[in-house]
């Protein structure tokens, strides 16, 4: 295993506290935004377009299960990822950095920093379809809400200073 930052448990016990519902409702506006400005996403995904995703941050108390209904991304955060179709878990700085194109993916699941249970070809599926994107969340956060964006910006880049967590797209795979 490589050595990805964890969440601190005070950080980690405040995201638990988040209500649910709330946060499920941004995480899907962010998701179709993202999906809108990346129709390359949906479309990748072909065959497994239906499957649902439980996307396990282990360091945070929440597990984010992802669907795409009509091909529409909705988010929804529960205790666990029971009933998906298949699970990508490892700690958020693991999540994050692939997403941001920040570590290899292959290279995480080998490390065993990233576990994936169940439907390993849809699991796949969306990786390569992320990867392809080339997202960088801060950036996706600038067009759904500029005013946050802005005010995370200078948050982000401290967070990315002290703890290595990816918070933007990488410049080159590591």
């Amino acid at each position: 295993m490589t050595s990805l930052p964890t969440l601190a448990p005070p950080l980690s016990r405040l995201v638990g506290l988040l209500p649910k519902p709330p946060a499920s409702v941004a995480l899907t506006l962010l998701a179709r935004r993202i999906a809108a400005r990346h129709p390359e996403i949906v479309s990748r995904l072909g065959t497994h377009v239906n499957a649902s995703f439980a996307l396990d941050p282990t360091d945070l108390p929440v597990v984010m299960i992802l669907t795409l209904p009509a091909g529409q991304p909705k988010i929804r955060l529960a205790r666990d990822g029971s009933g998906a179709d298949c699970r990508i878990a490892g700690k958020l700085s693991a999540l994050l950095a692939l997403v941001h194109g920040a570590v290899d993916g292959d290279a995480l699941f080998f490390s065993r920093d990233l576990v994936i249970a169940g439907d390993t070809a849809a699991a796949l599926a969306l990786r390569n379809a992320i990867d392809n994107a080339e997202l960088d969340l801060l950036e996706e956060i600038q067009h759904v809400a500029p005013p946050l964006a802005r005010a995370l910006a200078p948050v982000a880049a401290a967070i990315e200073r002290q703890t290595g967590v990816a918070l933007r797209r990488a410049s080159g795979v590591l």
